[in-house]
């Protein structure tokens, strides 16, 4: 059995408040379980950007990333309720959707009903983090605390103009943006051509450096990252970076040797790995550097600036493969070990009477849950989730009109791997001084996360700048998955979630808002309409006259 780790950053009002454990029984799962073993410490500096009554983190027996779990505690004033309410967030967003303001909390209101309430962030989002020991949680949390509250200060003083590569990387709350790298050993790759000066050019190549570092990204891309894509996806990787190389010497008499050793490349890697193969690669990585070499040096006229090309294209793939490898999770992730332990890991602090909690789960968190209680139900088990609420959720949206179409291009893996990573709370924060600002070039932005008048901007402002975060592109090509025949489907497309949602025996309350582009109605009803009719009651927020409701009115809206 494997020790997950939890620490809860408790804020000086409730440390009193912290409860003894009990003994901890596992609940039925639909995979193989996430164990957990119970061990809190108390750590008194929370991270600002958390507006919790605690903070906890929860590990994962088979990764090293920590979940946080914002944790709000009943109200003494209001009745004690049987079970405790999780609440799970959309994809790409952290907890701050549910408590946007003291005035404006989700997470807030239903503490204040007598629930004791918890915010999952799922790995990846928000203040969810790796790391191996409290003291470097805590620091790590803190710093992405600082990061996050940046964001609206990094904005504000852009003036409405479009941010910085740099201020763009700030803005972000996720563990690390990709970044490009503007200098090469102090000379700005851009400007390296330096026509009739080729002795100061050499003061940035360094040969046998350079093969080094091609052939660990020739072993990098044949080893490592096999383990994270497929054996096709590989060989898309490594054609894509030799093109990439390719171009550099397009039109020269140099191509037709490189092409040589492209060929001898492309053998080895389709050859299984033996003990010689290092030798193999270093060596066409010498002739590689070579070519560009004589490219640089020989070849009339000279191809100016070619090393310093050459040699930023293989950082800026080497920080591609460091990214797939990083963000190198999906849906099923979440369904399988995220969502899993954060719900063992609450029923053990919470300790309700009959082992269950209540669900609340926005946009793919409503997903989430419709997912597991799908995957129960088809091995005919208890879920242990008393209830469920989804708010603007479906597994099915071939029939609607959702804005998420516009993310099927994704749905080629090939085109997928050009984009390992969709820094979403960087592009939202760049895009935000342009919708919020005369002349309103991109105001479809706010029809997309909020009616009119339905949000305070105060809170629109905080809620695009602070609560989106970095998604992994193999994430999102499941999510397409929700687009084709048959719905959402695992990853292995052998299990199609609403194929199973018959089989259900929680109750289920489905709520669509009538103004949302990313969920519409019609997507809601796909889903309810499959769910036994005694067990699901639909209801749509909005009226004919107003007001509205859009995807995120639903969980901080003025009326909700």
């Amino acid at each position: 059995m494997s020790i997950a780790m939890s620490m809860s950053f408790q804020s000086d009002k409730h440390k009193v408040i912290c409860r003894g454990f009990s003994t901890f029984s596992s609940l039925p799962r639909a995979t193989a379980p996430v164990r957990l073993r119970a061990l809190s410490t108390a750590v008194t500096d929370k991270p600002s950007i958390c507006t919790a009554d605690e903070l906890h983190y929860v590990s994962l027996s088979n990764s090293d990333w920590k979940l946080a779990l914002w944790r709000y505690y009943p109200s003494p004033l209001a009745p004690p309720r049987n079970h405790p309410l999780l609440l799970l967030s959309g994809v790409g967003t952290n907890a701050i959707g549910y408590d946007l303001s003291p005035e404006s909390s989700f997470a807030r209101y239903m503490s204040g009903q007598g629930f004791e309430t918890w915010i999952l962030e799922v790995r990846g989002a928000g203040l969810s983090l790796q790391g191996s020991n409290s003291k470097d949680i805590e620091q790590s949390a803190n710093a992405k605390s600082e990061k996050m509250e940046a964001a609206s200060e990094i904005v504000t003083a852009t003036n409405g103009t479009m941010a910085s590569n740099k201020e763009l990387n700030n803005i972000s709350c996720t563990v690390s943006e990709p970044e490009i790298p503007p200098v090469l050993n102090g000379v700005e790759t851009e400007n390296v051509a330096i026509k009739g000066d080729l002795t100061r050019l050499a003061t940035v190549w360094d040969e046998s450096k350079l093969v080094a570092r091609l052939t660990e990204t020739f072993m990098f891309l044949s080893e490592r990252v096999s383990g994270f894509l497929s054996e096709s996806q590989s060989r898309v990787m490594f054609s894509k970076f030799l093109d990439q190389i390719s171009k550099l010497l397009v039109d020269s008499q140099l191509y037709e040797q490189f092409n040589e050793v492209r060929a001898k490349l492309s053998t080895l890697f389709e050859t299984k790995q033996n003990s010689g193969i290092t030798s193999q690669i270093t060596d066409l990585s010498q002739k590689l550097v070579n070519i560009i070499e004589e490219g640089q040096l020989s070849v009339s006229p000279p191809l100016y600036d070619l090393q310093a090309r050459f040699t930023s294209t293989i950082e800026d793939f080497q920080k591609q493969l460091d990214l797939i490898v990083k963000y190198d999770w999906d849906f099923d992730n979440y369904l399988e070990e995220d969502v899993p332990a954060a719900i063992e890991y609450i029923v053990k602090q919470s300790m309700p009477k009959d082992g269950k909690l209540l669900a609340i789960g926005h946009s793919m968190g409503g997903i989430l849950l419709y997912s597991m209680l799908s995957r129960f139900g088809s091995e005919r088990k208890d879920p242990n989730i008393a209830a469920v609420v989804t708010l603007a959720s479906s597994l099915d949206y071939t029939s609607s009109k959702s804005a998420l179409k516009l993310l099927l291009p994704l749905a080629d893996p090939a085109q997928a791997l050009n984009v390992p990573v969709v820094p979403l709370g960087a592009l939202l924060a760049a895009a935000y001084p342009l919708s919020s600002r005369p002349p309103y070039v991109l105001s479809r932005l706010n029809t997309l996360i909020s009616a009119e008048d339905m949000m305070d901007p105060d809170l629109l402002k905080r809620l695009v700048l602070n609560n989106f975060c970095t998604i992994p592109a193999k994430l999102l090509l499941q999510l397409t998955t929700a687009f084709r025949e048959r719905g959402l489907c695992n990853r292995n497309g052998t299990f199609f979630y609403k194929d199973h949602l018959h089989k259900i025996s929680t109750p289920i309350l489905a709520i669509a808002g009538d103004q949302d582009l990313i969920c519409p109605p019609e997507a809601v009803e796909e889903t309810v309409k499959l769910i036994p009719e005694h067990l699901v009651t639909y209801k749509v927020f909005g009226e004919p006259g107003g007001p509205h409701y859009a995807h995120y009115d639903l969980v901080g809206g003025r009326l909700v």
